[in-house]
């Protein structure tokens, strides 16, 4: 008894694509019926929402970064609201070298600094420095800029 060739099964493969095409081959024109403009509609909507929340974040981070920079009476809380500046802030109130920033670019190494960074944050508030490991669960990641800055 011969193995099958390795031709057969390409013929047996393309078949098989072959009736997949044509057993989707009526739900074309259901597809079809949905209009450009409202496809794009809908995409626009939904980038206007993600946007603003998008804002919505960065304004609830800026605040809390500002708030935390001048509860531990660090220079120029304003950077807070400049990006990449805002990390130099972080480094200040972390009283970490400003070179770190360099770290903070690096693909993996930047999460390992910013823990750190987030750590020593918690620590110059008077939290448990616990509190910067939790930047990197979701979620809760939301809420510890928030209560570092406006818990007491």
């Amino acid at each position: 008894m011969k193995a099958p060739s390795k031709h057969r099964w390409a013929i047996t493969w393309t078949g098989l694509a072959g009736l997949a095409c044509l057993a989707l081959l009526p739900a074309v024109p259901a597809f079809a019926q949905v209009e450009r403009g409202a496809a794009i509609a809908a995409l626009g909507a939904f980038m206007m929402v993600f946007l603003l929340f998008l804002a919505a974040f960065y304004v609830y981070f800026a605040l809390a970064l500002q708030t935390i920079a001048k509860k531990t009476n660090t220079e120029n809380p304003w950077l807070a609201w400049i990006p990449i500046a805002n990390i130099i802030l972080m480094l200040n109130v972390a009283k970490k070298p400003v070179w770190w920033i360099i770290l903070c670019f690096i693909p993996l190494v930047n999460i390992v600094i910013m823990i750190i960074v987030w750590m020593a944050i918690a620590e110059a508030r008077g939290k448990p420095n616990w509190w910067g490991i939790m930047m990197i669960v979701p979620l809760l990641n939301l809420i510890v800029p928030g209560y570092l800055a406006w818990a007491d």
